[in-house]
């Protein structure tokens, strides 16, 4: 198996060059597609002697699904900039290259909030499908919930060993990346003629926060859990109050 690595970055100077460092000994090609980056991305990622392009930032499923035609060969693994293998998984995807029983592998991911692995909120096992033959799967979802879709329904192998997401390091961190997300899931919704009541918008901030807490068990995980709930649940807020104003623009 001849295997290329993919990632798409913007303004990823504090992660890539630790993801890439993970990728280094797996891949025989890495291919970075950036999005302008104004920090030291690039320069980064030139030290490792990897492949990299740019092109104008239309979308998490767009880039990434752009990003994975780019590759040469016919196997490709794509990892988040905030993303890294673990040895297990490293070794894991080695012998993988030996032989292969599957057209498409997952693995889980654990996600460090701040410091801390979180082994509950419905964060972990979290698996992840990012290892596919490029022509068997493409990148679809809703921007920007996207994931790796194999197709036709083939059967998904699971490799041993974690895949390393490092989330946020502060809660401001989290605030920016619930706003981002928020503009980007809600203008989805809108363009799909999607609305809500105010009542249903509650309803579903309640949700988010007792599925994460107690569903989920995020009460394992002491003050963090407790912290990535509330704040999911103002992450649903966030999305569907956005939504509201858009739709009260329209009219």
């Amino acid at each position: 198996m001849k295997l290329t690595g993919v990632i798409i970055t913007f303004n990823e100077e504090r992660n890539i060059d630790r993801c890439l460092k993970s990728l280094q000994n797996v891949c025989d090609e890495i291919i970075v597609l950036d999005s302008f980056s104004t920090d030291k991305t690039e320069e980064i990622c030139r030290t490792h002697g990897v492949k990299f392009l740019q092109h104008k930032f239309d979308g998490h499923i767009q880039q990434k699904n752009r990003a994975l035609q780019l590759a040469e060969t016919d196997w490709v693994l794509s990892l988040d900039a905030d993303e890294a293998l673990t040895k297990e998984l490293t070794a894991s995807i080695l012998n993988l290259k030996k032989h292969q029983n599957h057209q498409a592998y997952a693995f889980n991911r654990l996600t460090n909030y701040c410091g801390h692995w979180v082994k509950h909120c419905g964060w972990y096992p979290d698996a992840k499908t990012r290892l596919v033959k490029k022509e068997s799967a493409f990148w679809t979802g809703v921007n920007p919930h996207d994931r790796l879709e194999p197709l036709n329904n083939v059967e998904i192998g699971h490799l041993k060993g974690d895949l390393l997401h490092y989330s946020y390091y502060t809660k401001n961190d989290h605030f920016k990346q619930i706003d981002y997300f928020g503009n980007i899931a809600s203008k989805e919704l809108f363009d799909q003629g999607k609305n809500i009541s105010v009542l249903m918008l509650y309803l579903k901030v309640l949700n988010q926060f007792i599925k994460s807490y107690w569903i989920k068990l995020g009460i394992l995980d002491g003050k963090t859990g407790f912290l990535i709930s509330t704040r999911s649940a103002y992450a649903t807020y966030v999305k569907y109050s956005k939504l509201r104003r858009l739709n009260h623009q329209k009219r």
